[in-house]
């Protein structure tokens, strides 16, 4: 069974995570079709907006654990090259001249905040919850950070990255994370009325703006940036400490610093 489901009418291409058996969690054969995917959408002339949604009861739980599995005896080389496909799907969604809506009906965890926030608009549902677990594990949430840290802004960052605490979707709208939430009754709605707006606007002048956006908000997004939050991942994942966090996550104990700080 494919990965991904792609629609396409009116204008509105919609790509749908298709793994509600595993939350939507994401391994590298999804990374690989969701860069193929907003790829291939953004080239097409009759696509004037992307919406990403998910099925199930998730949007994404981030990493999949049989991914994490493999990964814990990656060599900080593997790990820069499976960081690397990440970094390019992220940047990818976020640089596609199409808009992309993030259509969140469930809970959103850790790599999985990266795609809501590459994405320009943002409508959740009310009882979804948010995390950027990663520090739990002994890692940083390095890749997806550029993105994330845009859509919350860095005061915010500082809390939520440092404290892996989870969040409520009116605590994500408060931040800025997302721009509506709305019942779950009310989602498809919503979606679909943003998207007509986007479908309706000059689709040249759409794409101009999006990346007005991008160049004048912040510093850009550049190679020397993308690297660098890859080689992050890449070093914490091959150190002792992130070993021990992704190990003990697998393993279902508390890993070696808790126990450690015990009286």
């Amino acid at each position: 069974m494919s990965t991904l489901k792609i629609e396409v009418a009116g204008g509105v291409a919609t790509v749908t995570l298709n793994r509600p058996e595993v939350r939507n969690a994401f391994n590298d054969e999804v990374i690989l079709e969701l860069t193929h995917a907003f790829t291939m959408l953004g080239q097409r002339d009759e696509v004037r907006c992307i919406v990403l949604a998910a099925e199930g009861t998730a949007f994404c739980a981030g990493a999949d654990l049989n991914w994490m599995r493999r990964m814990a005896d990656y060599t900080r080389e593997e790990n820069l090259l499976d960081a690397g496909q990440l970094a390019t799907m992220l940047r990818t969604i976020y640089a596609c001249p199409k808009p992309t809506i993030a259509r969140v009906q469930g809970d959103v965890y850790a790599g999985g905040t990266g795609l809501v926030a590459a994405c320009d608009i943002a409508v959740s549902v009310d009882s979804a919850w948010y995390c950027l677990s990663e520090v739990k594990l002994g890692l940083i949430p390095a890749t997806i950070s550029p993105y994330v840290v845009r859509a919350m802004g860095a005061r915010a960052a500082h809390r939520y990255f440092l404290t892996a605490e989870r969040f409520s979707a009116a605590e994500a709208l408060r931040i800025g994370f997302v721009h509506e939430v709305v019942t779950a009754d009310a989602l498809d709605a919503k979606v679909a009325e943003l998207a007509q707006t986007l479908v309706n606007a000059g689709p040249q002048a759409v794409r101009l703006c999006k990346k007005l956006v991008q160049d004048v908000a912040e510093q850009a997004i550049t190679p020397a940036l993308v690297q660098m939050t890859v080689e992050g991942i890449a070093d914490i994942r091959v150190s002792p400490e992130g070993r021990e966090g992704v190990q003990s996550f697998l393993q279902k104990r508390k890993p070696g610093w808790l126990l450690a700080n015990k009286p």
